[in-house]
């Protein structure tokens, strides 16, 4: 069991075992849900389509066509059936 402290402005310091046990970084935001009178639970907020949007483009990449993914995908589709 890990203690922490509130402090006069709220805050509240998560102890380092349960940020390692949670993979918490600085700047990761967390969700507090008021599960049971009495009880809280803690759970990382896992990331938003805004966050990483536009991580994978490359200026230097050409656009693929929706129809020209579809025919990849099914094309892998019927090979990895075989």
């Amino acid at each position: 069991m890990a203690l922490a402290k509130l402090t006069s402005k709220g805050q509240v310091t998560i102890p380092k075992e349960i940020r390692q046990t949670l993979n918490l970084k600085t700047g990761d935001k967390i969700e507090i849900i008021v599960a049971r009178k009495g009880e809280a639970l803690i759970r990382p907020v896992s990331k938003k389509v805004d966050d990483i949007f536009g991580k994978l483009h490359r200026p230097s990449r050409e656009s693929v066509s929706v129809q020209a993914m579809d025919d990849a995908i099914s094309k892998r589709m019927k090979y990895s059936c075989n």
